[in-house]
């Protein structure tokens, strides 16, 4: 859900409160935008003047030197404008997703074309050396920028600041579920302040949601986002809210200025996967189905292979340590062995650094009482039959990393589905066996968003989310937010 309303113009303010200070509205997102734009200027400056000193330190005072220094000048000045066609200050793409950097990618080949095609027009082609650095070097070092300022802002957001208020209008266990998401990932920026229900939902009785007021009906909604001086409205899907009544709320939140987002029905379906088509003057959602095969898989599968064949070899010296810690804590066995269930219910033995007593599958039935895992997982914290040094490893997900091998041997794939065990898969229901249509992971979306803080609930969300939205993109993001999650050993128990 957390994926289906797009940010507005939000208010920035203390946390907990709407408004802004000095008593008007604060627009966060002009003040990002300016933050970009000298982001960008700055990177492409910094690319031209290295890619100027490391062309020509050796040629100063020359004409060809002068001229490259004038086209340093006039680059970044250009690559503003570049990056504004490309949609790279567009709202929609600011703050999540990877849109926004796909867009700097396209600002950057559409300016490499440009300066290509005005040096043949003119008959002046700028040395090769010179370009080579300076517009690759541009885009690599604006990324860089746009990261590190997109989580600054993620971390303002944490803190309640730079926010959109949002007012959610659909059923209430829709909206408990979305205002329960957006809390857990406020990197979204939106603040649910309020609920509309259908009539029949709304009970004095019960004016909450999840600690939210209920603030009336679906006839209500403009007038309530304009009391709580809501941003935006976010319409779960209902059958309640047909075409005509959201047409008619569309145009009263328009006079407000408010604006109005529709969740679809299909939740978890990122965008990649969706397109919207005219047909009969009806703008209806097209879905294409997850690639579960074909080439992608195959690429998928190279990669994965090659990347663990190349880490097996580079970790080897902390592979020897590992284990000579492991074996001098208590001088069991260096390596624990457990039947895993893979692709397509597949079993495979699963292999880790060994973090429990020898005996821990045996006292694993005197702790049942103490789960404090909900679903089908035992989890707990404190459990005794976790060594010292088991602790350690576990914090920092390196009993984790024998699994490298499971990944050469083609039964695991670096970025999947949490790998289950064969008694869960058998109390498994039947949405919940669509996690078996791939190859589980060495990490994933459960690893990167609470690891084991996670309730069963949301991990199976996660899990079905990865599998629905697959991408080699997306699994690169996940292995670079795996750093962060491991380093800060959150969730991990």
């Amino acid at each position: 859900m957390a994926a289906v309303v797009e940010a507005g113009t939000g208010r920035e303010g203390a946390p907990g409160r709407s408004g802004a200070a000095g008593g008007e509205a604060a627009d966060w997102t002009r003040r990002y935008v300016r933050g970009l734009v000298g982001i960008d200027l700055g990177a492409c400056g910094t690319a031209c003047a290295a890619a100027l000193y490391l062309r020509f330190h050796g040629e100063p005072g020359t004409v060809a030197a002068a001229a490259h220094a004038v086209l340093s000048g006039v680059l970044p000045l250009l690559w503003v404008p570049a990056v504004g066609l490309a949609g790279g200050y567009a709202r929609r793409f600011l703050g999540t997703g990877t849109e926004e950097f796909r867009r700097v990618v396209v600002a950057g080949a559409m300016l490499m074309a440009a300066v290509a095609l005005v040096g043949y027009a003119v008959l002046v082609e700028p040395a090769r050396g010179y370009l080579l650095v300076a517009l690759p070097g541009t885009v690599l070092a604006d990324l860089a920028m746009r990261y590190a300022w997109r989580k600054r802002l993620h971390r303002r957001r944490a803190a309640g600041a730079c926010m959109a208020d949002v007012v959610v209008v659909g059923h209430r266990d829709s909206a408990r579920a979305l205002i329960r998401r957006l809390r857990g990932e406020p990197y979204h920026g939106m603040r649910v302040v309020g609920v509309c229900l259908p009539e029949h939902q709304c009970d004095p009785r019960v004016a909450d949601v999840d600690g939210l007021p209920v603030l009336g009906g679906f006839a209500a909604a403009a007038d309530a986002a304009e009391a709580v001086r809501a941003d935006a409205v976010a319409v779960l899907a209902c059958p309640e809210m047909d075409g005509a009544e959201l047409r008619r709320l569309a145009w009263r939140l328009e006079k407000r200025g408010t604006d109005l987002t529709v969740a679809p029905a299909l939740m978890e379906v990122a965008g990649p996967r969706t397109t919207i088509r005219a047909v009969a003057g009806l703008p209806l959602l097209h879905v294409e189905h997850p690639e579960l095969a074909g080439a992608r898989r195959l690429v998928k599968g190279l990669f994965d292979r090659v990347a663990a064949g190349c880490a097996l070899v580079l970790l080897a010296p902390l592979f020897g340590a590992l284990a000579v810690l492991v074996r001098a804590g208590d001088g069991g066995p260096v390596l624990f062995r457990q039947t895993r269930v893979g692709k397509d219910g597949a079993e495979f033995t699963l292999v880790k650094f060994r973090t429990m007593v020898v005996a821990a599958e045996e006292l694993k039935g005197s702790l049942a009482a103490a789960n404090e895992h909900d679903g089908v997982l035992f989890k707990m914290r404190g459990d005794p039959r976790v060594t010292p040094v088991g602790a350690w490893l576990r914090r920092y997900s390196l009993d984790e990393l024998p699994q490298l091998v499971n990944v050469v041997r083609g039964e695991m794939s670096l970025v999947g589905p949490r790998p289950p065990l064969p008694e869960e898969v058998a109390r498994y229901g039947h949405d919940v066996r669509r996690r078996l249509v791939v190859k589980p992971g060495m990490t994933g979306l459960w690893q990167v968003s609470g690891r084991s803080d996670l309730s069963w609930e949301e991990s199976v969300r996660l899990d079905l989310r990865y599998v629905e939205n697959w991408s080699l993109t997306l699994d690169v993001q996940i292995l670079w937010k795996t750093w962060s999650a491991v380093i800060r050993g959150a969730g991990a128990y």
